[in-house]
């Protein structure tokens, strides 16, 4: 996971942001996605 990501996911966490947790997540998700094949 890179660190930019990572950094935006704790501030998330931390102000209990649920939109951008759930926003976060599928940029993660896809992101690891394009990475993997």
């Amino acid at each position: 996971m890179p660190t930019w990501l990572k950094k935006q996911m704790q501030r998330a966490y931390f102000e209990k942001n649920r939109y951008q947790i759930k926003l976060l997540n599928e940029c993660w998700f896809y992101y690891s996605k394009i990475h993997q094949s």
